[in-house]
């Protein structure tokens, strides 16, 4: 007979919490995104054991999108029969987020940032998992042909339903940004966190959103914090057969990771292995070092690559020389 999961009793001893900008909510320093491996096309003991590691370990934040598998739906259809197997037990312990914004069903209701749309997702993942509400939900991109004003009315009409406790934004620029947060302010919901991609290779919101987002007091998790699994020891001898870049579908492709990438990435390494780090284990902690950082999403393939990730929260200090360093390397201009 199948045993029912009993959460660790220390399993918050070694977790490091950050509150998520002005708000109440403490996020886990690293939380777990079921972006992959948890789809229809996995082993659901592999991932049921996954999950569980990242609560015996503190990870409180399990986050999900609509359309994750694959297939469609399947990620989320998955973990709420984690939920059921035991972890449900500790649902008052869980920070669960989904994400409605790209493509999930045919026709022109099926994506983007329509009211109909947002609205209808959210019912669909809430059914999905068995919840009667998610911690946050998130508008997953900005859409051009609809108003910001009622992607933003549609999410603040979600927390007073009692659907979602809190809402976000993901991949919005800070121009877009600044926008969404002054509608939600006048509906007096406001955005507890905002989900950008991040890594030392993807820098792109350090100039104007990260600012403004310690300004507005909003929190900020980042995704894909190892670029693709290029910030790890995966890829430094050249492109091997089974990785995501010998792929001819996927989001990293061959020719993203040059000769120069490849450089930067064994410079890194060097400079991970005389902190006594994994590169994957200082990229991680590079991105931590930032107070305006709330929390960085990894997905996990195993358990032990996710034990490796929370490594990083042992040695997330960082010297002068070694700031130094990393930015000369990541401009190319290392000796």
């Amino acid at each position: 007979m199948e045993s029912i999961y009993t959460a660790k009793e220390d399993r918050y001893g070694s977790m490091a919490y950050r509150r998520c900008g002005r708000s109440g909510i403490l996020l886990p320093a690293i939380s777990l995104g079921l972006w992959h491996n948890f789809g229809s096309v996995d082993v659901f003991s592999y991932f049921i054991r996954i999950a569980h590691t990242a609560f015996d370990n503190g990870i409180t934040h399990f986050d999900l999108a609509n359309n994750y598998g694959p297939v469609y739906g399947s990620a989320e259809e998955n973990f709420g029969r984690i939920l059921k197997k035991g972890l449900g037990a500790y649902r008052d312990e869980l920070i669960i987020s989904t994400t409605a914004g790209y493509d999930m069903w045919p026709g022109p209701f099926g994506t983007w940032g329509n009211r109909k749309y947002l609205m209808a997702s959210l019912d669909q993942s809430l059914k999905r998992m068995g919840l009667d509400y998610v911690d946050i939900f998130y508008s997953h991109r900005p859409d051009p042909e609809t108003p910001i004003e009622e992607t933003m009315g549609a999410l603040a009409d979600i927390v007073r339903q009692g659907k979602a406790l809190y809402v976000g934004i993901s991949n919005y620029n800070a121009e877009q940004t600044a926008k969404a947060l002054a509608i939600l302010k006048e509906h007096r919901v406001p955005c507890l966190i905002h989900q950008a991609r991040y890594s030392m290779f993807d820098r792109w919101t350090e100039p104007d959103l990260l600012p403004l987002l310690k300004e507005e007091g909003v929190g900020m998790i980042a995704f894909s914090p190892l670029a693709q699994g290029m910030l790890t020891n995966k890829y430094l001898h050249g492109i091997p057969e089974n990785s995501r870049a010998a792929k001819s579908t996927g989001h990293l492709q061959r020719e993203q990771v040059t000769e120069d990438k490849i450089d930067k990435i064994r410079q890194l390494n060097d400079l991970a292995i005389q902190r006594g780090q994994t590169l994957a284990e200082m990229a991680l902690a590079w991105l931590l070092k930032d107070d305006r950082v709330t929390s960085v999403l990894v997905g996990a393939s195993s358990t032990e690559q996710l034990l490796d990730n929370l490594k990083a929260l042992d040695n997330t200090n960082f010297t002068a020389d070694e700031q130094v360093r990393i930015e000369d390397i990541l401009r190319n201009n290392a000796i």
